[in-house]
């Protein structure tokens, strides 16, 4: 296979006494002023053993035949399964592969691998979302988080089709099928594509290898969550098949519903490189941009937040990724201020209902424009 590496964008340097150092410095002192560390703590473990029940117990009742005969009982634990595994992939999964749950590398990486537990495969994930959508957030070419299907069209930089016109009524059928994509076929495609613009290697695996490890984790995660159930739950094969996909319609609406009033927003600028001395650039620094094209959003709803592992402070996320989200909340205020400070936008919408109300005035305004 012919190697094509990626076609790096670059971004301003930040310069001196800028945005992103002065926000670094003001964060590095409240966590050593207030003697907190910036990794996990005992209220996070917590939550961890927590999402993990919603997800596991459920699933031994399911198997262990327990609603055997009980159609609402049977659909209601799938659907505390999609609550589970929502939990599990926001506020479990997400900081261990950001590597925010311990010093210790062993630690993160040995909590990073639930997400094969629940059908996913680490190395995809790392690359698509640590390394593509934090470096590259909005880039139209760079960022896979908006270059989905072609019926969804997430940026004004891509092409616009005539059904794109409706995407704002039928988006939310394919961010339903989004988990269940990503158990199927995703991984296998995200693998070759990033073998072929060499981002596997820093992974430490090769494309064989990864083709192996997901195949062997898939036939695992297809035999405990439809085979097992098919043969003990004393249901028949069909509502198997039916809570097994209601699990992740759920799932996949819920998390999409997350993930995206973060970054495909009206307010978010969209920017496009621009072509320097024979090479692709930014205008803005990396840190500019991430503010500029990220939004936060229900601020003042703590249960929410700590369901979605403080997904909503996506900015300070984005900043800081390598703190851990228990503390998003509390480091808000100061970037907000230091925003201020340099006369940047910082983005917040205060409900997760506005939030999803303006990005879907978005999907209808990229369909239209």
């Amino acid at each position: 296979m012919k190697v094509e590496k990626l076609d790096i964008v670059r971004f301003a340097p930040r310069g001196k006494d800028s945005f992103y150092e002065a926000v670094i410095n003001k964060v590095a002192a409240y966590f050593e002023e207030n003697d907190i560390s910036p990794y996990a703590n005992s209220a996070m473990w917590w939550k961890t053993g927590i999402m993990a029940s919603l997800y596991f117990v459920p699933y031994v009742l399911i198997v262990t035949g327990y609603a055997a005969g009980k159609l609402w009982l049977f659909f209601g634990l799938w659907f505390l399964m999609a609550i589970g595994m929502s939990g599990i992939g926001t506020a479990v999964m997400h900081d261990a592969n950001h590597g925010t749950y311990s010093k210790d590398k062993k630690i993160n990486n040995f909590i990073s691998h639930i997400l094969e537990i629940i059908g996913g495969y680490t190395v995809t994930w790392r690359i698509q979302h640590n390394v593509l959508h934090h470096t590259y957030t909005n880039v139209a070419g760079l960022d896979e988080d908006i270059d989905s299907i072609i019926l969804l069209r997430l940026s004004p930089r891509q092409k616009r089709y005539w059904f794109h016109r409706y995407q704002y009524l039928y988006a939310w059928f394919f961010y339903m099928i989004m988990t269940l994509f990503w158990m199927t076929a995703k991984d296998y495609l995200q693998v070759i594509r990033y073998r072929h613009h060499d981002l596997l290697i820093k992974q430490k695996v090769s494309l064989n290898q990864a083709i192996f490890r997901i195949t062997l984790y898939k036939v695992f995660y297809y035999g405990y969550i439809i085979v097992l159930p098919i043969l003990f739950s004393g249901m028949p094969w069909y509502r198997v098949l039916m809570g097994f996909l209601f699990m992740h319609f759920s799932a996949g609406l819920f998390l999409s519903c997350v993930f995206q009033p973060s970054h495909v927003m009206e307010a978010s600028a969209f920017a496009s490189p621009i072509q320097t001395d024979g090479r692709k650039q930014m205008e803005d620094s990396w840190a500019v941009h991430e503010v500029a094209n990220t939004t936060d959003f229900a601020p003042r709803n703590r249960a929410l937040s700590w369901f979605i592992g403080g997904l909503n402070y996506q900015i300070e996320h984005h900043l800081f990724t390598g703190v851990c989200h228990v503390h998003y909340q509390r480091l808000a205020p100061i970037v907000r201020a230091t925003a201020a400070e340099f006369g940047l936008p910082y983005h917040v919408q205060p409900t997760f209902r506005k939030a999803l109300l303006e990005h879907a005035r978005m999907l209808k305004k990229l369909g239209r424009e």
